[in-house]
């Protein structure tokens, strides 16, 4: 089947189609899309009347009713921010998590994570995720810390590419140790529920439900989202005294104006990514992340390729017009930035880092494409299965 051109090159980490004649066209890996001029205009024109851009303005105020509401919140459960990463760093102070201790989190995550937990003031821990479910699960966290001799003050558990988290496992991690957790929610607009602990979602255009940039964290606990309303707002608590250590977090209305319209449209876009999903499945099923397609969905199809293949499949992939994406690389304790950074066995981190592939996937990909990519990894596979066979053939003569 012939690839067809999805001509709509990504603003961050872009790669370019080459000139036709030199080069396939490419079915890139992502194509955001946000709502429309006409779908934005009455908040604009909302926002023109009102003349309030930031510091807790209308539309921000009505998408935090809007995003309780939505996740079930009786009261005001949802503070906004300006993104995601500053989230996360607003929930570690506002959780009281002692400046200088460990933060334990996954290696096999984006660098984001990190990089919120050192600007809250605590150092990366990485720690080791479960082979299945690509998280941390909270027994081995629990034998951790009865070895670690340096005090551990916070656990962020991540939510891998939007997969479900066991939020009553960690209520009871934390009942049990009394370290605080902490739910990297990134992707997982689809996937986070209420509860004590709270979880910080991104609004990244890349995300499944986006606005350009921007995130919240939500929280069945309503102490703590006074605290964590004046931690994204310079530790201000009814006065312009700083009470707290804080940030500036907060999220400005145009970027509510747009989560607003996506929020308006989300059965539409949920149902774009689950067709994705489901064309997926039964080409791909077997190498698909671990629950992908089953009852929820994200903005992102992984696959796990047999050892030593990830290279040439991914160059493969390309010479046949199709963009793919390590998207966590081979996990942060790799990159420069965090290479000093305390660490445990990373085993299955190091595993999955060399065969973790991300492949096409927005929702408004169609049947077409999904097989096109599904018949070009089928072809992939099989080539790397006739050179092994060749290699063993070869080392036997």
């Amino acid at each position: 089947m012939a690839t067809r051109h999805l001509a709509v090159p990504l603003a961050v980490d872009a790669v370019e189609p080459r000139p036709r004649e030199t080069s396939p066209p490419l079915i890139h890996v992502l194509r955001p899309r946000l709502p429309s001029a006409s779908e934005l205009l009455p908040y604009l024109q909302e926002i023109d009347q009102a003349r309030w851009y930031s510091n807790g303005g209308p539309l921000v105020t009505r998408l935090e009713r809007e995003l309780s509401r939505h996740f079930g919140l009786p009261n005001l459960g949802v503070v906004t921010a300006a993104n995601c990463t500053l989230g996360l760093t607003a929930v570690l102070l506002a959780r009281e998590v002692r400046p200088g201790s460990l933060c334990l989190m996954p290696s096999w995550t984006f660098a984001a994570t990190p990089h919120a937990a050192r600007a809250a003031g605590l150092v990366p821990f990485f720690h080791d995720v479960d082979q299945r479910t690509w998280a941390l699960d909270p027994n081995a966290v629990r034998e951790t810390l009865k070895r670690q001799a340096s005090p551990i003050g916070a656990v962020m558990v991540v939510s891998p590419f939007g997969a479900p988290i066991d939020l009553h496992a960690w209520e009871k991690f934390e009942d049990d140790t009394g370290v605080p957790v902490v739910v990297d929610a990134a992707a997982g607009f689809d996937t986070a529920r209420p509860s004590r602990i709270p979880s910080v979602v991104s609004l990244h255009a890349t995300k499944i439900l986006g606005a350009g940039e921007g995130g919240f964290i939500i929280t069945a606990d309503p102490r703590l989202r006074e605290r964590l309303t004046a931690c994204c707002n310079f530790g201000f608590m009814d006065s312009r005294k700083a009470i707290l250590p804080a940030t500036n977090a907060k999220m400005s209305e145009y970027h509510a104006a747009v989560a607003l319209a996506s929020l308006s449209a989300w059965r539409r876009i949920r149902a774009g990514h689950v067709e994705v999903a489901e064309r997926y499945l039964p080409a791909l099923g077997s190498l698909l992340q671990y629950g992908y397609g089953q009852g929820w969905v994200a903005s992102t199809t992984n696959v796990v390729l047999p050892p030593g293949t990830r290279e040439r499949i991914t160059e493969r992939l390309l010479e046949s017009g199709i963009e793919t994406r390590a998207w966590w690389g081979e996990g942060c304790h790799r990159q420069p930035a965090f290479a000093e950074c305390p660490r445990g066995d990373l085993a299955v981190t190091e595993d999955l880092g060399g065969r973790v592939l991300g492949l096409p996937h927005f929702a408004e990909m169609q049947p077409e494409d999904v097989a096109t990519v599904a018949d070009a990894m089928s072809e992939a596979l099989k080539s790397e299965s006739l050179r092994r066979l060749s290699r063993s053939i070869g080392r036997e003569e």
